[in-house]
């Protein structure tokens, strides 16, 4: 990006080439900024609103408030990845001439996570499931039910939300690991992020696992803040390069 920005001016060409990816850089940087804000939403509300351990109680949750039960099944989750497309497209445009076959590893790994997030999540069937439960009028419908909430909150921590989480965090280290080797974004920006990423995988520590992949959320946050700034400033600069256009 910064070599494409150094060529602004000197062809027609070359400024049209910059112009098309000013926009995205930009939607990218704020794709960002708005996950920077909903990381400490998301965390608050998991602290007043735990999530239940029982499909009954979740059941429960969701006749009560039909909005904290798709809170507790991850639904700003949901809306942090479909920002993360966004985000996933402006990091390879600012980084694929540092290593164009890592950075399309790397988006291509990205965006196959978001879906395999989509995949996974079973918070509106859950919500249909509670709706069934409070209209059932038998034990036996009831019970039916309960069956397939269990069937759901298992596929919700089954083997996509695995991969997902395995394939995006591999995805975000090697665009940290590129950022190393790029002058475009800053070699704090990239340690921060291999730190990160390097940290989320903690998950899979027996026992504490859960608590180590909580405390990268804080280094991940810091992240966010750094990349959403410089793609901010890179939309900027490509578009002040560009020759005004007369009436």
């Amino acid at each position: 990006m910064s070599q494409e920005i150094k060529r602004v001016n000197s062809s027609g060409s070359s400024e049209t080439a910059d112009s098309r990816w000013s926009w995205l850089c930009r939607l990218g940087g704020a794709a960002a900024l708005v996950t920077v804000v909903m990381i400490p939403i998301q965390i608050i509300a998991f602290i007043v609103w735990p999530p239940p351990t029982t499909v009954a109680d979740y059941f429960a949750i969701f006749q009560n408030n039909k909005l904290i039960g798709l809170v507790n099944l991850d639904l700003l989750i949901l809306v942090d990845n479909v920002l993360g497309i966004a985000l996933y497209l402006a990091l390879y445009v600012a980084l694929r001439r540092v290593s164009e076959s890592f950075m399309a590893i790397a988006t291509a790994f990205g965006l196959i996570a978001i879906t395999l997030v989509f995949a996974s999540n079973t918070s509106f069937h859950m919500l249909a499931l509670s709706d069934q439960y409070a209209a059932a009028t038998t034990d036996a419908q009831r019970a039916m039910l309960l069956a397939a909430g269990q069937a759901m909150l298992a596929i919700y921590n089954g083997t996509a939300f695995h991969v997902n989480y395995i394939l995006g965090g591999i995805a975000l280290l090697i665009i940290s690991i590129v950022m190393l080797r790029s002058t475009v974004f800053s070699k704090a920006t990239a340690y921060v992020g291999i730190l990160a990423n390097i940290i989320a995988f903690g998950l899979y520590v027996p026992t504490i696992g859960v608590f180590v992949s909580i405390f990268s959320v804080v280094f991940l946050w810091i992240w966010y803040i750094l990349i959403s700034r410089r793609l901010l400033q890179l939309g900027r600069l490509v578009s002040k390069t560009l020759p005004q256009q007369s009436g």
